[in-house]
């Protein structure tokens, strides 16, 4: 048995929700103390971490109660649909990254932020910062950006869109021929030489990004011609459906 603060401790979960989980018979404890106090076994444990998987997706709370207050409830069942939308949650939050990455990598339009505080704006970045600063490709395009000087890094975008420019010259052939699939491999080779490791997947999701329309994809076909970017798609797709 595990009193309240202990399972807080353990779980992150703060003690105010702890109880209030319990006011509205989401979790209740196990049993209580002679003092009143509330105490939890591992099947209350269990429970939380299944509340713990809803709220993850983002499940409102009277919506959590009502699945787990069923008598239908099927705990193993459910567990395979948290798994199953944890899943497309993932997919979506790497279409995300990859779609971060393809602006940062092409550029956009200038924005105006005037209408937001500079304070939020550093907080937004050190936000930024603390999630993603550890993953291994954050810090690999940071260091390979340090390492370059804006003429140079200018440089680099131009040679970068140069390679749609030479995508564009074949739009009108089959993205599954050769010549195609050659300038495939050498842009996600040139990205992971001069910005990070563009694996199969990371390429495949920018594929996706260069066939979704905006302005990603009006500059492509403004280097390689209308219908660039749908062709880069394809020949991308094609080239990782080989793998």
């Amino acid at each position: 048995m595990m009193t309240v603060k202990e399972v807080s401790e353990l779980t992150g979960v703060s003690i105010r929700t702890l109880r209030y989980y319990d006011e509205i018979g989401l979790l209740p404890p196990a049993d209580h103390t002679e003092g009143g106090y509330r105490l939890y076994d591992d099947t209350a444990l269990e429970r939380l971490q299944q509340i713990l998987l809803f709220r993850e997706l983002e499940f409102p709370l009277k919506n959590i109660v009502q699945i787990m207050s069923s008598p239908d409830f099927d705990r193993k069942k459910a567990l395979e649909q948290q798994l199953e939308l944890l899943e497309l949650k993932k997919q979506r939050l790497e279409y995300l990254i990859a779609f971060a990455r393809g602006i940062k990598l092409i550029g956009v339009r200038a924005v105006d932020f005037s209408a937001f505080d500079r304070s939020k704006l550093d907080e937004y970045a050190q936000r930024a910062k603390e999630q993603w600063g550890d993953t291994p490709e954050y810090k690999e395009l940071n260091e390979k950006e340090r390492s370059r000087t804006p003429e140079e890094e200018q440089e680099l975008i131009e040679r970068f869109m140069g390679l749609f420019a030479e995508l564009g010259e074949l739009k009108n052939g089959s993205p599954e021929s050769e010549e195609a699939q050659a300038l495939v491999k050498k842009l996600q080779d040139f990205i992971t030489e001069h910005f990070y490791t563009c694996t199969d997947k990371i390429l495949s999701g920018l594929g996706k990004i260069y066939e979704g329309g905006g302005e990603i994809a009006e500059n492509i076909d403004l280097t390689g011609g209308r219908g660039t970017a749908k062709f880069v798609s394809e020949a991308i797709a094609a080239f990782c459906s080989r793998k």
